[in-house]
């Protein structure tokens, strides 16, 4: 035994589903410890969510209208939502997996090009392996998973 591990029990090595047997010779039922809970700090899900395709679209110049196409909202809902008086829910799963996806495209265009004017630029511009201008694409969700397929091989190759 190590320095400081209690002392074996026994000698034996005994392994029983029963009670009442002895025990291992060294003490291995300790409780597994429970998850803390969440901290009344912490932001939900949701805000977190919602906060970041607002952020994501403003700095890559996205207008109300073209976030309501790429996450299949209607205008005035991203009216809403960009005023903070609408969330994207866990619950209504389309939009909510559609705007993970807008958020993954905003973190791959910065990690390529930054959100500045590079990124902006390659969102207009007709792309051979696309087909069509990424901005163009990304308006329907076949696009968007399209696109941020390609960013993400184009950020394997970096």
């Amino acid at each position: 035994p190590g320095p400081n591990w209690p002392a074996p029990l026994s000698n034996s090595w005994v392994f029983s589903r029963n009670k009442n047997d002895k025990k291992l010779p060294y003490e291995y039922n300790w409780p597994m410890p429970k998850p803390a809970p969440r901290s009344s700090g912490e932001p939900a899900a949701d805000v977190v969510l919602t906060k970041a395709v607002t952020r994501a679209a403003a700095l890559l110049g996205f207008t109300q209208r073209h976030v309501a196409e790429t996450l299949g909202l209607s205008v005035p809902t991203a009216s809403r939502l960009f005023s903070g008086k609408y969330r994207l829910s866990p619950a209504r799963s389309k939009e909510w997996e559609l705007g993970v996806l807008f958020v993954r495209l905003f973190r791959s265009l910065d990690a390529l090009w930054g959100h500045e004017g590079t990124a902006r630029a390659w969102l207009e511009t007709y792309n051979t392996a696309l087909g069509a201008a990424p901005r163009e694409l990304i308006k329907s969700a076949v696009g968007l998973v399209r696109v941020v397929d390609y960013l993400d091989h184009a950020r394997g190759r970096v």
